[in-house]
């Protein structure tokens, strides 16, 4: 304390001395002894203390308080409490403030950025008072300035890195000490090296075609610090994502951009461009769309006959395409430059534009031109039609036309013309009106007009006249309608194939049909001596007529006249001729093939009877081994012999023979040969049959042996069905007999099953299966009896 002795007034402070920290706050006690009247407070620069926001004073009588708030370096310095008597009488004391900076560090940044190759400072801003010691640290070991180092710690305690690379990035430590108060603090700075980014592309150019819904994709590869953002740009614009255009960002710094669909649009130059903190780069990338060949321009061409016709084609692609024609009817092409023979086609063009000129159009030149337009990459065709504009042209020659009073008929006038031509008809130049009149009907449809004439008298034969007229021209056609007249006759009468009953009768068509088609011919015919001819009508217009239902050996007569819509025409000459008498039959034609089992089917081909009708035909057969021939008879009426039963891997012979009521024919000599026996198995039996055949096969085998079970226990074990039927219709009977007597009657029984004949009628007699049922239960047959 001090204290200061003035005689009643003495004035002391709490502190003399006092060291503060800045940012500290501290309060200082003015006493005064004795009988102030004021206490007052001055700072270092002697000036009177005024209340303020960081001084604030608080005086009583005799004691004062002066509070610093938030300490700073120019507070520091000697403060004085001075008191006041009545008697203008001053005392003071006074207190000395040391104020002194604590390490800070104030705004250090982490990290700090910097550029790849710059040179860097990383800043450590550190103040305290008195100056501190700055020591850096990197990866645990102090940073020494030694010779040509690239590290130097500046005198504002700053870190200067000389070239700073991306392996210079880290934490580094500022360390600040002040000795004197052994006061020590750090701070860690991280160092980040922002690298500009590399950007490279695979490939610079691209090729691709339009329209054919193709994609292609451009790949960028980057690399940098941070990570570069890429985007790609066109004409000067960002790409955004679309349905057109697909960006993928991948690992590892690639980028694509997918074009899809590409059209002849999209080819140009195209801007990869990848950026970060440190900078941006481009590439460029460029696409060249082709464009397969598209033909633009080609219109059906419409040209008057004899003039001439330009056909234009117009074409566009990448490249520009070759321009050739080609001419549907011959298939003869055409390219720029060329000539026909004739001189007619010429081809011209350039630029993708080709013109073929035909002079002098002709009808034949008529139809379609394939235009095709055909580059390195494709081509594209289309078709024109070059349409001929002419006067009417008559297609017939047909113009005359034959008839007669009553009979209408029709006259055609055809004709051929391009627009449609419109057709009149005129008589003695009066027009026809399409109404018509009482014996004339006009019928109109395309390129065909029909006058009806129905004749009435001789005035309405004579001349007409068709015109047809379109805007090429006009023309006429006359038509002359003459009277028609009965054909003449017939000539060269001749017959061939005469037989016992049939004739053919043959002619020459009559050399005039009298204008009007011949409808038939009327054949007359007659026995000799008689007089009643009888009619036979040709077909249609043929020159061949048989005559049948002659008598054998009987002289006829016959004629021949031509009818057409006039009437019958004049007879030929009458011609003679005889039929033949009644004779044995030709020899028989036969042909054969395997029956079921042991059976051979002999067909038999309708031949010359002879002028009767065959009775029969006598089929002898026997082995190759055999001299005895067995005989069958066949009726004259069927068409096959069928020979069973035969034996099996033999050759047989055969001699068939046939008979009118005239007499034999000569025979006809036939041999075959019947096959080892078959290996019959159930597989084989049932293979070629379907499901519902093998069905009914087997329902009727069933039915079969229940018959015969039926059967056997009738006669053994008067049981079954047949038992209780017997009992019931012969009760009488079957009570008075005796079982032994059963058995024997049974022993008698027949079992008879009726076959098929030849012709297929059903029979019982005489060709009967008969099954006998022994008393030893055992079936047998009767070899003899049984024909299939």
């Amino acid at each position: 304390q001090l204290f200061t002795v003035l005689s009643a007034l003495q004035v002391s402070i709490s502190l003399n001395k006092v060291e503060l920290s800045v940012g500290e706050s501290k309060f200082f006690i003015c006493t005064a002894i004795g009988e102030p009247v004021r206490l007052e407070w001055y700072n270092p620069q002697g000036e009177r203390i005024v209340p303020s926001k960081r001084m604030a004073l608080h005086t009583e009588t005799s004691r004062s308080r002066l509070i610093i708030y938030n300490a700073i370096i120019e507070d520091a310095g000697i403060y004085r409490c001075q008191a006041t008597d009545a008697t203008g009488h001053t005392e003071e004391a006074s207190v000395v403030l040391e104020i002194y900076q604590r390490l800070t560090f104030r705004d250090v940044q982490s990290p700090q950025e910097f550029r790849h190759g710059e040179t860097a400072e990383v800043v450590c801003d550190v103040i305290s008072s008195p100056v501190p010691v700055v020591v850096w640290y990197y990866q645990d070991k102090e940073i020494t300035e030694e010779h040509h180092s690239k590290f130097q710690v500046l005198a504002n305690n700053n870190l200067q890195i000389q070239q700073v690379t991306k392996a210079d990035e880290g934490v580094y430590r500022c360390e600040a000490s002040v000795e004197a108060r052994g006061e020590i603090d750090f701070v860690d700075i991280a160092m980040v090296v922002n690298v500009p980014p590399v950007l490279s592309v695979f490939q610079q150019s691209f090729n691709a075609t339009a329209d054919y819904q193709e994609s292609v994709t451009f790949t960028c590869m980057t690399s940098g610090s941070p990570d570069p953002v890429v985007t790609w740009h066109r004409k000067g614009q960002q790409l955004e994502p679309s349905e057109q255009y697909i960006i993928t960002r991948l690992e590892g710094g690639r980028s694509m951009l997918t074009i899809r669909n590409i059209r002849q649009g999209d080819g140009g130059t195209y801007t990869c461009k990848a950026t970060n903190k440190a900078g941006s780069q481009e590439r460029e990338i460029f696409l060249k769309v082709f464009v397969q060949p598209h033909i633009t321009q080609l219109k059906n061409v419409t040209a008057v006959e004899g003039s001439a016709a330009m056909i234009s084609c117009v074409a566009e692609g990448e490249p520009l395409p070759d321009i050739s024609w080609r001419r549907a009817s011959d298939g003869q092409t055409f390219v720029d430059g060329d000539k026909s023979q004739d001189g007619r086609f010429e081809v011209r063009g350039r630029h993708g534009k080709s013109v073929l000129t035909i002079s002098g159009v002709r009808l034949t030149d008529l139809g379609r031109f394939d235009c095709e337009a055909l580059s390195r990459i494709g081509g594209h065709q289309k078709s024109m039609f070059l349409d001929i504009e002419y006067i009417p042209k008559f297609l017939t020659n047909h113009t005359i036309y034959y008839s007669w009073e009553g009979n209408p008929v029709n006259i055609s006038c055809d004709v051929m013309s391009n627009p449609p031509a419109t057709m009149l008809w005129r008589r003695e130049r009066f027009t026809i009106s399409a109404e018509g009149t009482a014996n004339t009907r006009v019928h109109s449809a395309d390129g065909k007009s029909v006058l009806e004439v129905t004749p009435m008298s001789d005035r309405d034969f004579g001349r007409y006249n068709c015109t047809a007229r379109n805007n090429i021209g006009v023309r006429y056609q006359e038509f002359i309608l003459a009277q028609a007249d009965v054909p003449s006759n017939p000539y060269s009468v001749r017959l061939s194939a005469v037989s016992q009953r049939l004739a053919t009768v043959t002619f020459m068509k009559p050399d005039s049909h009298g204008g009007v088609p011949i409808s038939y011919y009327l054949v007359q015919y007659k026995e000799v001596g008689s007089q009643d001819w009888r009619d036979v009508k040709s077909h249609s217009i043929q020159t061949t007529v048989v005559l049948t239902g002659l008598e054998p050996n009987t002289t006829y007569e016959v004629r021949v006249a031509a009818v057409n819509g006039k009437g019958q025409g004049e007879f030929s000459h009458t011609e003679t001729f005889q039929t033949l008498p009644i004779r044995e039959p030709s020899p028989p034609a036969v042909h054969g093939q395997r029956g079921m089992g042991k059976a051979y089917r002999l067909g038999l081909v309708k031949q010359d009877d002879g002028g009767m009708p065959i009775v029969e035909y006598i089929v002898k057969y026997k082995t190759d081994k055999e001299e005895q021939w067995m005989t069958k008879l066949v009726p004259g009426a069927n068409d096959f012999a069928m020979l069973q039963p035969l034996q099996w891997n033999t050759r047989y012979e055969v001699e068939i023979t046939a008979r009118n009521v005239k007499g034999l024919s000569e025979p006809t000599f036939y041999q075959f040969f019947m096959p080892q026996k078959p290996d019959i198995t159930a597989e084989s039996l049932f293979s070629g049959m379907g499901l519902g055949t093998v069905v009914g096969l087997g329902l009727g085998a069933l039915l079969l042996l229940l018959v015969l079970v039926d059967v056997s226990c009738f006669f053994l074990r008067h049981c079954g069905l047949l038992m209780c039927i017997t009992r019931t219709l012969c009760s009488k009977k079957t009570a008075t007999s005796g079982k032994g007597k059963e058995i024997e009657e049974g022993k008698a029984a027949y079992l008879k099953l009726p076959l098929k004949e030849e012709n297929g009628k059903e029979s019982l007699k005489p060709d009967t299966i008969e099954i006998k049922v022994h008393s030893d239960n055992s079936i047998h047959t009767k070899p003899d009896d049984s024909k299939a």
